[in-house]
């Protein structure tokens, strides 16, 4: 096979080696509920997995909650936090992950939930002045993501976890892109006991752990109703004998991540700045969506006058693997609900492909799009729009 160059880690992220290495360490870690030899050594590694997590992420180590992922951590979250309150109203902008805004509609559906949308900018941010008035009976919950998966767009949860505080509204964050923090406008990661959210989801695979482990960090205090019933672990909220193995991994990964810090961020928006002029220089007419302050290694843009389902195949036979950055449903590609939010049109919205990077991307990656990008578009725009 010819040299392959990956551009989609908003999607997932290699496995870093230094999860590779804690994970098969600890695979043949027991079940550590057990009280024998073999189930206190599972334990050990469990708590320090989570202790090392809670360390990394600024809360306690009670407040750090397994999952299989960022999917279902939303979920936790989403619906612990409906269930366990009297309010009926759901806040959430309408640029959220489908983790989110589905059980959310789950909710509206099964529960007499209503969802409030928290209007966007067009660059796809929450203004929080104009959230809808938040009620301490009457509103259940506010979620807000850290940053959007598809534009990169960084949000401003401090302003809107103000809100909530003073309104007495929990907040929940889905942190999946941003490695488990909310983060400032320069990018920079808040510890979680500063951030004010209430709860707040991860996934390991997006920032170089395994995939099927991930994590939902519940403030002390914080009321939730349980997500699976069982033998009581993760604080009762999602009981079943847990993950070691993953746990031990996604520390280590988080560990690197954390450690790379902000030479991680300048290296990756030097890489995304380059890429993005190289494309402008290239190629007319295309429409940049990422606009700043945004995660340093997204570049989300159309290219009117061709389908991003084209593009992204072709890119891909050129070697380089990217996506439209928005849901398909049974092989029928789909506008991104998130562009269409933020007002772009139809046939821009259709015409998108999300570039991202992670942490092992090099500059042999953005060489390779940059070398593909103005032959693939001119093809895509000769075959048109479906």
């Amino acid at each position: 096979m010819s040299e392959r160059h990956y551009l989609d880690h908003a999607a997932t992220s290699h496995l870093r080696p230094e999860a590779r290495e804690a994970l098969i360490g600890a695979l043949g870690a027991g079940n550590p509920g057990g009280r024998y030899a073999s189930g206190r050594a599972a334990r050990a590694l469990l708590d320090d997995a989570r202790e090392r997590v809670a360390d990394l992420l600024g809360c306690e180590p009670v407040e750090v909650v397994f999952t299989s992922g960022g999917t279902e951590a939303d979920n936790l979250a989403v619906q612990g936090l409906y269930l366990a309150r009297s309010g009926s109203t759901i806040v959430a902008p309408p640029v959220e992950h489908e983790a989110v805004a589905r059980i959310a509609a789950h909710l509206a559906a099964e529960h007499w939930a209503e969802i409030l949308a928290a209007p966007v900018d067009a660059a796809g941010r929450v203004d929080p002045a104009r959230l809808p008035e938040l009620d301490r009976r009457g509103t259940a919950l506010v979620a807000c993501m850290a940053a959007n998966n598809e534009t990169g767009a960084i949000q401003p949860v401090a302003a809107v976890a103000e809100r909530c505080r003073a309104a007495g509204v929990p907040l929940h964050v889905d942190a999946v892109q941003t490695a488990g923090a909310v983060l400032d406008a320069s990018g920079a990661p808040t510890p979680f006991r500063d951030c004010g959210a209430a709860t707040l989801a991860l996934s390991a695979h997006k920032f170089g752990g395994p995939r099927g482990i991930g994590a939902l960090l519940v403030r002390r205090g914080a009321r939730l109703a349980a997500h699976v019933h069982g033998g009581g672990q993760e604080r009762g909220l999602r009981s079943g004998t847990p993950d070691v193995a993953g746990a031990v991994g996604l520390a280590a990964a988080l560990a690197a991540d954390r450690a790379e810090g902000e030479e991680r961020r300048r290296r990756l928006r030097a890489l995304r700045d380059r890429l993005r002029e190289g494309i402008l220089a290239t190629v007319d007419d295309v429409v940049v969506h990422t606009t700043e302050p945004a995660l340093p290694g997204h570049l989300h843009l159309s290219f009117p006058g061709a389908e991003g389902d084209s593009l992204t195949m072709l890119l891909d036979a050129a070697g380089v693997e990217c996506s439209t950055g928005s849901a398909c449903s049974a092989g029928v590609h789909r506008p991104s609900h998130v562009l269409l939010a933020m007002g772009v049109a139809e046939d821009v919205a259709r015409a998108a492909v999300r570039f991202t990077l992670g942490w092992d991307s090099t500059e042999a990656d953005v060489a390779a799009v940059l070398a593909a990008v103005g032959d693939t578009v001119s093809r895509a725009r000769a075959a048109g729009m479906a």
